[in-house]
């Protein structure tokens, strides 16, 4: 296993975590699996065999019962691993059950300590942007919570560039907690982080978390242009992440195939040594339904993809070049940054626009 550092921190990750998005299975959550407590040990102890000290769980997720079966499992491990925990979400029909308020923030990761059987949360992360809770209300919950040994780090999951940078700029003027992560969406698929979250990330040495870096498995290879599996999630009706181009998805999807060929590899494995390869990343919080998913998954941090290899796929999922991105290209190339070049790398080939 790979191991990096999130971030600006001093905290080793390994490159691969694990998700434990579909332990539990309560409400829509039951679309992408229903794995009780013996199934997730046997896949909670494949990964901590492989090398993963990175789990990744919701108090949203399955209701609770996620962070539950994750705190069964790893009793007598916890001190082995690290555990990343989340709130914002609704979990509730309370007026105060869903948001970023002191109120909700401290009494959610208290009540994630106690399902996870746990004192302290490693990283805990606000799920989703709050734009009615003022951010130096959140980031001073954050405080507390750290003074009071409940977690370690505090991050974000699904904040816009401006968002990130704004509790960036509020934490360093006010001396509160500094996001140490981010958990974001990005994949071959799903570029558009590469347009401000990934250069904020370089810049500003906030750890890059991926979830669901096979965009729900729509790049493990195991899809095709005509048929889903029975038992995928999008059979069942699961619609995240949203594809809005169909065809530039399948040709993706042609070129992983044609990569995993050549290389004796499987197309899940491909696409998780691409994204590692990917400026500011430091895990990517995959999941799995068996113990061989998990070790396929583990593999993929030991490939490395030559640059004709990385090149293909780029051509293949390049994103369109924006404004002022554009601009910048014709006229600032040569006084870019590394933060700069996490975005404009995949344009070096362009002449002027």
């Amino acid at each position: 296993m790979q191991y990096r550092t999130l971030g600006r921190s001093g905290l080793k990750v390994s490159a691969i975590a694990m998700g434990t998005f579909s332990f539990g299975g309560k409400g829509d959550f039951a679309m992408v699996a229903n794995q009780g407590v013996a199934e997730a040990r046997r896949l909670v102890d494949t990964c901590i065999d492989g090398g993963i000290n990175l789990f990744d769980t919701a108090n949203m997720y399955s209701l609770g019962r996620s962070e539950e079966i994750l705190g069964e499992v790893l009793e007598g491990k916890r001190d082995e691993v690290l555990i990343c925990s989340k709130a914002r979400m609704k979990i509730g029909d309370g007026i105060n059950d869903e948001g970023a308020s002191r109120y909700h923030i401290i009494r959610e990761c208290e009540r994630s300590l106690k399902r996870l059987r746990t004192d302290r949360i490693d990283l805990y992360l606000m799920h989703e942007w709050d734009g009615l809770t003022p951010l130096e209300e959140t980031l001073a919950a954050f405080e507390t919570l750290q003074a009071q040994g409940k977690i370690r780090y505090a991050g974000c999951s699904n904040y816009a560039g401006w968002q990130l940078m704004k509790a960036l700029g509020i934490a360093e003027r006010d001396r509160l907690p500094r996001f140490a992560a981010q958990q974001i969406h990005y994949t071959l698929e799903a570029r558009e982080a590469e347009y401000e979250l990934l250069p904020i990330a370089v810049d500003q040495g906030v750890g890059i978390m991926i979830w669901s870096p096979l965009a729900a498995g729509l790049l493990s290879g195991a899809f095709t242009r005509d048929t889903f599996p029975q038992d995928s999630r999008q059979a069942a009706g699961w619609s995240e992440p949203p594809i809005r181009d169909q065809e530039r998805l399948w040709a993706i999807v042609d070129v992983l195939n044609e990569i995993a060929e050549e290389r004796s590899l499987t197309a899940a494995q491909v696409s998780l040594a691409w994204t590692l390869s990917r400026p500011g990343i430091a895990t990517l919080v995959t999941g799995g339904l068996t113990p061989e998913q998990f070790q396929q998954n583990i593999a993929a941090a030991s490939v490395e993809l030559s640059a004709a290899e990385l090149e293909r796929l780029n051509q293949v999922s390049r994103p369109p070049y924006l404004y002022p991105y554009w601009h910048q290209h014709n006229f600032a190339a040569d006084r870019f940054s590394p933060a700069d070049w996490a975005l404009h790398d995949s344009y070096r080939d362009l002449g002027k626009i």
